[in-house]
């Protein structure tokens, strides 16, 4: 049977609802129990879980990941998330920043690329007991602070509160990562733009000109400049992140080939198939037949 991909967003019913706190910037939510493990869900935002009780597991964009205590699961706006088990006594502290909200904070908008494709290959990190306690206690304030009324400077407080907490993070990923220096040279800036605006765009457009238009770039130097940071044309970062959602949609859904092809905006199915046999070496219908053998 064919799951349902829902795309939530700040201000939805169903995601005020399990919130314990939301506003247009951000959602706090303390009860993931009630997630539907038959529904996917698209989520605009940046989420980050910690884990402290039970456990979880989940498909993130069709990889499958474990969560256990003291784990923080860290995704960027409009992946595919889907509740595969979570246990009777999960716990957790779950932070939902909207992207226009993340794209003030300075902290984050000079995050690397390097940053972005680690968390992108590993959206689940251990956390130490300092580390969890310091994530509790910045959820805590964070939230007292919001749920506060009549302070006169309550979102500056709540600003300057999340920088604080966003270091906190930057000196966690030593750890795992090591991080470049802040940059702020015009070039990665752009860079980073570019990666945002493709990666939170559906369907994607996959001409370079879109992106360099909307940057008011040339196409030319756009490339460029994604050749000297992430080593890879802009055409090629493009096409992989179109395919993402090809494989999703040919993986994980029941829906025909032309329902594919219109929904990410291809001119025709013969176009369509031309486009996945180029990068995946079979054409769609193959390509979805070898996944359900391979299942069997």
């Amino acid at each position: 049977m064919e799951k349902e991909i829902l795309t939530k967003k700040f201000g939805d019913k169903e995601v005020e609802e399990i919130a314990s706190y939301s506003d247009e910037r951000m959602v706090f939510v303390d009860n993931l129990q009630n997630l539907d493990p038959k529904i996917s869900v698209r989520i605009e935002a940046f989420v980050v879980v910690l884990c402290l009780k039970g456990k979880a597991s989940l498909f993130v964009d069709d990889q499958f990941h474990e969560i256990q205590v003291n784990d923080v699961f860290i995704c960027h706006p409009n992946i595919i998330l889907e509740s595969s088990m979570i246990s009777m006594d999960f716990e957790c502290r779950s932070i939902c920043l909207s992207p226009e909200y993340v794209r003030q904070l300075t902290v984050i908008n000079n995050d690397s690329w390097d940053i972005r494709l680690f968390l992108e290959k590993n959206p689940v990190l251990s956390l130490t007991q300092d580390e969890v306690r310091t994530f509790c206690w910045y959820y805590d304030l964070l939230k007292y602070k919001l749920t506060t009324k009549n302070k006169k400077y309550r979102k500056e407080l709540v600003d300057a509160l999340l920088l604080a907490f966003l270091y906190e993070f930057h000196d966690t990923l030593d750890r795992f990562i090591t991080l470049k220096p802040s940059s702020y040279k015009s070039a990665e800036n752009l860079f980073k733009t570019f990666i945002d605006l493709l990666a939170s765009s559906y369907p994607k457009k996959r001409s370079v000109s879109y992106y360099a238009d909307c940057l008011h770039v040339s196409p030319k130097y756009l490339s460029a400049v994604c050749k000297d940071i992430s080593g890879q044309p802009a055409s090629d970062l493009i096409d992989q992140y179109v395919m993402k959602d090809v494989v999703y949609l040919l993986r994980k859904t029941e829906k025909s080939i032309k329902e594919i092809t219109n929904e990410l905006d291809f001119p025709n199915i013969s176009f369509f198939g031309k486009y996945v046999k180029k990068h995946l070496g079979l054409s769609p219908r193959m390509y979805r037949e070898k996944q359900e053998k391979e299942f069997l």
